[in-house]
């Protein structure tokens, strides 16, 4: 259905992010995977983020028209890729997109949701990380920074700051350039999980794509397995720190 050939409508994919949180696994925290095009459908939003002008048939009344992602043309099902690039050469069904939501966004979510729900009730408490890669080229703020991390939490609200600053230090510490929340501070997932004051953090941290891969040809570069065993080592060194940082908060009053 794109008009774009197949290494163009990819520019939005966040290549081999699964494989470098992979060792998430072996230490002992679930690993959810997106094994779905962000092109053809973005979790990283509302449910309902639908652009109008992209469909033949009226979008439901309850649809959020209006946010900026959907202006951006990054709505919940993606009018463009890359640096601008229309995905379609027409308007698609809606049926096309409510096929999508239903079918894919909306089992992803309920796996998600019944992850945080069963951590939550094993522990107390729980911490979503949410894992993206971001374009090379992408600077902090108004000067030349081009950053290899970005930590976003919504400015405060999705997480505790201790665990934010825990995140920004221990990648700091490995001699990454880390920012935070310029110019990602968290899409919908961080801000719709991410409760502290239920016990629920959320975070998200960009990669920068040239760390490990070559932009143009997606081909996974020197840099890559290094890269992974820092990542695993942070994993390992989080997860110490909260659950210290855990244990010692004062229980809520039954």
């Amino acid at each position: 259905m794109s008009r774009l050939d197949a290494g163009t409508i990819r520019r939005s994919e966040d290549c081999y992010v699964d494989e470098l949180f992979s060792g998430a696994v072996a230490a002992g925290a679930p690993l959810l995977t997106a094994n779905f095009p962000r092109a053809y459908l973005d979790v990283n939003r509302e449910p309902w983020e639908l652009d109008p002008r992209m469909f033949s048939d009226p979008v439901p009344p309850f649809a959020n028209i209006r946010s900026p992602r959907v202006a951006g043309g990054l709505g919940t099902v993606p009018k463009l890729v890359g640096e601008g690039l229309d995905i379609y050469s027409g308007r698609l069904r809606l049926a096309e997109a409510t096929g999508r939501i239903d079918t894919i966004y909306m089992p992803y979510h309920a796996c998600l949701r019944r992850l945080l729900i069963d951590t939550h009730c094993a522990f107390g408490h729980g911490m979503l990380i949410d894992c993206h890669s971001m374009p090379a080229g992408i600077r902090a703020g108004e000067g030349s920074l081009r950053p290899d991390f970005i930590i976003g939490d919504r400015f405060g609200v999705s997480a505790a700051p201790a665990l934010t600053d825990c995140v920004i230090s221990l990648l700091s510490a490995r001699g990454y350039c880390v920012v935070h929340n310029k110019p990602y501070a968290g899409g919908f997932i961080t801000e719709h999980y991410g409760r502290p004051a239920q016990g629920l953090h959320a975070l998200q941290i960009e990669i920068n794509r040239s760390l490990y891969m070559n932009e143009r040809t997606l081909e996974k570069t020197a840099g890559f397995h290094a890269l992974m065993d820092d990542l695993t080592d942070f994993i390992r060194e989080l997860m110490d720190f909260s659950a210290g940082y855990f244990v010692d908060l004062p229980q809520a009053a039954e």
